[in-house]
């Protein structure tokens, strides 16, 4: 901690601040200050701060080692880096809406740490391959993070209809009775949804793992870096093999959203039918108090809040998905700051399509109790058997003209 005080402090000077911007001294005033608030991205794009970190780290090595700059310059610079973390880690770094976006703000802060050299970090990078590559590696590490999710969701329901193998339901199309099913059954059915869900995860994630570093602004860099090597470094299996495409290219993020919508329809159809189940008219599950709310005026009440919730957060993730799509369908190649909008539409649909997993998970590893007593009633009150009896009596008269 001695060692820290003797650092500079975090500015809050801004980077406008009434004078030209950091990104040209060819500007002779400073933004409009309403203007500056809504040209700013750091109040949400400060969330891929780590990426940030992790890709600057990867380019000052690279640069060090092209030569570029010294190795003893890029040891420099890195140790910086790792500096500006640590005070992240223990709420230090707390760049204010004058630093615009969190790009500029980790360059200002390490130019307070290290004088010029501190500027050296972006030769041979732009604003627009840098964010490009945040965002894949912030998003291929929540592709990961939902992949566990849905194995715990998909182990919930496997418990579940272990534990009722032998428990019959009504089946129903039309949400009319059709025929009777095995419970398990009925719950493996959303197994195979959530399998589908994962494979066109990882499919997506094979798109989203790939470098856009090196394209600069748009055009590449007549600095003689090393692509593969930063790749590489970042765990990126493959690079962009078009200037344009790698900076403006935001379809993994569509096909993110599309895939996040499909988890959220599967896990609304399951909330759904939980909460049918769980009404009187039914009756075929109760909830347990750990996953379900009362009445302040209507004590007799069980109310299921988290299928409720869970169907009604859907919408909000179909919502980015068009939002996404409305976004970069008139977008001239290359980059447009119009790209500014994907990042809080890709950060609350992540969130979102975790928690709802999450909870559904909670809710069938210990919110809901089957009633076999009711679902033995329901089976036996109809005529949903017709369909076996006359498979049956098919069947008999085939064995006796056989015979």
């Amino acid at each position: 901690m001695a060692a820290e005080s003797t650092l500079p402090s975090p500015s809050s000077a801004g980077v406008t601040g009434g004078a030209a911007g950091g990104w040209s001294d060819r500007f002779e005033e400073g933004l409009h200050p309403a203007i500056e608030r809504f040209n700013a991205s750091i109040g949400f794009d400060i969330t891929l701060l780590q990426e940030d970190l992790d890709g600057s780290v990867a380019h000052a090595r690279m640069l060090g080692r092209c030569g570029v700059i010294s190795e003893q310059e890029a040891d420099r610079l890195i140790e910086g880096l790792e500096l500006i973390r640590g005070e992240a880690a223990v709420g230090l770094f707390q760049p204010t809406i004058e630093a615009e976006d969190v790009h500029f703000a980790v360059e200002r802060r390490l130019i307070e740490l290290l004088g010029p050299l501190g500027k050296k970090l972006h030769t041979g990078r732009s604003r627009n391959d840098q964010v490009g590559t945040d965002l894949r590696l912030w998003l291929r590490r929540r592709i990961d993070e939902i992949e566990v999710a849905l194995l715990r969701f998909e182990r919930a329901l496997l418990a579940q209809a272990e534990a009722h193998a032998d428990t019959l339901i009504p089946g129903y199309t039309h949400l009319q009775r059709a025929q009777p099913i095995c419970l398990a059954h009925h719950l493996l059915a959303y197994i195979e949804m959530a399998e589908r869900d994962r494979s066109r995860l990882a499919d997506v994630r094979r798109r989203v793992d790939i470098c856009p570093l090196g394209a600069a602004a748009l055009a590449g860099t007549p600095v003689p870096i090393d692509r593969r090597q930063t790749a590489e470094a970042l765990g990126f299996a493959s690079l962009y093999a078009n200037s344009l495409d790698a900076v403006s290219d935001r379809d993994f993020a569509v096909e993110f959203m599309a895939a996040a919508s499909l988890v959220l329809v599967h896990l609304s159809r399951l909330s759904e039918e939980v909460i049918l189940w769980a009404s009187e008219e039914f009756g075929f599950i109760s909830l347990t108090d750990r996953c379900a709310t009362g009445s302040s005026l209507m004590p007799q009440k069980k109310n299921p809040d988290v299928p409720e919730l869970v169907r009604g957060k859907s919408g909000r993730v179909f919502g980015h998905l068009m939002g996404l799509l409305t976004m970069i369908k008139g977008l001239p190649l290359a980059y447009n700051k119009d790209f500014q909008e994907d990042k809080e539409a890709l950060f609350d649909g992540v969130r979102t399509c975790l928690d709802c997993l999450e909870a559904m998970a909670i809710l069938f590893e210990e919110g809901l109790v089957c009633r076999p007593e009711r679902l033995e009633r329901a089976v036996e009150s109809d005529f949903s058997n017709a369909t076996d009896v006359a498979d049956y009596l098919v069947a008999r008269v085939a064995w006796s003209r056989a015979a």
